[in-house]
């Protein structure tokens, strides 16, 4: 009798312990991303799973709480996935590869690389389980993976008239009349989209003046009244209904937005507004060094929605704690900073916003430079170079040459320039993200928006140096941007941007006189203030020599004059700064 309790003791002690085994399992084991992930999952017959996450994204917080917490999602993981997580500020290429697809994004990948599933933001556990199941059962790819289009490229960096009217009447079509603002769905400012109808409004154009008014109203419901800073967009298809998410890229744009709408309509609100998202960069995201950080949470609480936390007052805030500020420092996101910060000195001649934008550009100069002109993405690069960062840096270079006179910015951004064209250029048209592939699986691939960059980046270059190799780079990512698939995909106002600029000769102010004469840096604030976005602004002190391109010559005067050029004739001496910014912002015909 005792032989048989202490058998049925055994038996219950095992079968308690199965029913715990099939009641609990172990956390997912995360890995890094790297090539040799998918020789592990064909030793062990196992699909690769990449979460795609941002740091500061609060559906990527549900992801890890709720779906990746769950049991029947953890068992599937552990019996034939490996889990890949990437947070994709940290990757460009893989951020670049997986755009369409927003944060979170999950991809699962057969073993040798190719793609069975790609899905957009968040999964709740009982679709992410049979999701999970379905691949097991049958690992053919899913509706999700569609069948690379080939791109025709463009035999010149012209967009065909044809084309370009199609691409035009596009960019009618995308600003919502009832919304207040470019796009649909979820509400944003669209930077490209403001600046195009801008440039619009400068030749005349009634209508788009008042559209970029009425969405730069719009926007303003973004600010954070509190700490100041813009919130990344607004859901519900109207501009109240935040996500409050701060990331380095969307105070940069909204910044320059803003400082820019200042300097052609004068609105002391759109100044604000610029002062606004200052305020919260200098106090949130600016590093003890001067370089800036990546982003500020959404959440107070990682997977709590934080609308009643935004709606407190200051010390409240405080009280309960500050969200999340992701402390890496890109050459990327700093230099799309030190561009806003030159758009907010010329609008305010605040020589300290000058110096912030300098001692951010010193830092990532010194901590992030690579040889030959390019830089590094961030302190321990897995892999790059990324484009994104040299491009970024290239514009800022232009900006803070702009900004100063100061010629050694200038020799900085034609050596980031060269490093893009040396490092970056595929094989058909265009610039690739990254130098070195994502896997063996993928070949890099050209993306829109970096490539209109590029054109621009080169293109305005080209205009200061006179440099041809400048010239050719732009050509480069045209070729690339005048493909009928890329020129009319969605958005459209990087391309016509681009295009419009490759196209036209900018703006071109000089003014002639001493970089100490109160007289000469009046006209040259005048000048950064109240000239169009696509403008050639510089500032000759003859002491220093002749102009980099000197395609003009200037009358030696008594006191220090401005000059508005086009390619055939000069104005005359513009001797007054009020003068100066009354044709400026006359209407081009």
């Amino acid at each position: 009798m005792k032989l048989r309790r202490l058998l049925l003791l055994s038996l219950l002690t095992i079968y308690v312990s199965s029913i715990k085994a099939q009641t609990k399992s172990e956390p997912i084991v995360w890995h890094p991303w790297s090539d040799q992930i998918f020789a592990q999952a064909a030793r062990e017959h196992k699909f690769v799973l990449l979460d795609l996450e941002a740091v500061w994204c609060h559906w990527c917080h549900v992801m890890d709480q709720q779906t990746y917490s769950d049991l029947a999602v953890r068992r599937l993981m552990q019996k034939k996935y490996i889990a890949v997580k990437v947070d994709q500020d940290s990757r460009p290429d893989l951020s670049n590869r997986y755009e369409d697809y927003g944060w979170p994004a999950t991809v699962i990948f057969n073993s040798d690389g190719s793609e069975i599933v790609k899905r957009q933001g968040y999964l709740p556990p009982k679709l992410m389980a049979s999701i999970l199941q379905a691949v097991i059962d049958d690992p053919s790819p899913g509706p999700s993976i569609e069948k690379e289009i080939p791109i025709t490229y463009a035999v010149t960096p012209f967009l065909a008239p044809a084309l370009l009217a199609d691409v035009k009447k596009e960019y009618e079509k995308q600003y919502d009349v009832a919304g207040k603002g470019w796009a649909f769905g979820h509400k944003y400012l669209d930077a490209d989209s403001v600046e195009y109808a801008t440039v619009l409004a400068t030749h005349g154009d009634k209508l788009q003046e008042q559209r970029v008014r009425d969405t730069l109203q719009a926007a303003q419901a973004l600010l954070d009244p509190v700490w100041g800073g813009a919130y990344q967009y607004s859901t519900g298809g109207n501009w109240n209904e935040p996500h409050f998410e701060k990331l380095l890229l969307i105070q940069s744009q909204v910044m320059r937005t803003y400082a820019q709408a200042y300097g052609r309509f004068g609105s002391p609100e759109y100044l604000a507004a610029a002062q606004n998202v200052h305020r919260f960069v200098r106090t949130f995201l600016t590093s003890p060094d001067g370089a800036f950080y990546v982003s500020q949470d959404a959440d107070v609480i990682e997977g709590k929605h934080s609308a009643d936390f935004f709606s407190l007052r200051d010390a409240k805030r405080r009280a309960i704690g500050i969200p999340r500020i992701d402390k890496h420092l890109y050459a990327r996101e700093n230099g799309w900073m030190i561009n806003a910060l030159c758009a907010l000195y010329a609008a305010t001649g605040d020589p300290a916003t000058l110096q912030e934008a300098e001692r951010a550009a010193n830092w990532v100069v010194a901590h992030r430079s690579l040889s030959n002109g390019g830089f590094a993405h961030g302190e321990q690069d897995v892999v790059g170079p990324f484009l994104g960062d040299t491009l970024a840096m290239g514009q800022a270079f232009v900006a803070l040459y702009e900004s100063t006179g100061d010629r050694q910015w200038l020799q900085r951004a034609e050596a980031a320039r060269r490093f893009i064209a040396a490092n970056f250029a595929s094989d058909t048209a265009g610039f690739t993200a990254s130098r070195f592939s994502t896997d063996h699986a993928y070949t890099p691939h050209p993306e829109r928006d970096e490539n209109a960059q590029v054109a621009r980046f080169a293109n305005l270059l080209a205009q200061y140096t006179g440099e041809k190799g400048d010239q050719e780079t732009a050509t480069v990512a045209m070729r690339y941007l005048a493909a009928p698939q890329v020129a009319t995909a969605w958005l459209s106002a990087p391309v016509l941007l681009a295009e419009s600029q490759f196209t036209t000769p900018p703006t071109h102010i000089t003014v002639v006189g001493s970089k100490s004469d109160p007289a000469a840096k009046a006209l040259f604030q005048t000048a950064l203030v109240a000239a169009p976005t696509y403008s050639r602004v510089e500032l000759w002190d003859r002491s220093e020599g002749p102009l980099p391109r000197p395609d003009v010559a200037y009358p030696k005067l008594a006191r220090p004059a401005a000059f508005l050029c086009t390619a055939t004739a000069c104005s005359s001496p513009i001797f007054d700064a009020q003068s100066l910014a009354t044709k400026l912002r006359k209407p081009k015909e």
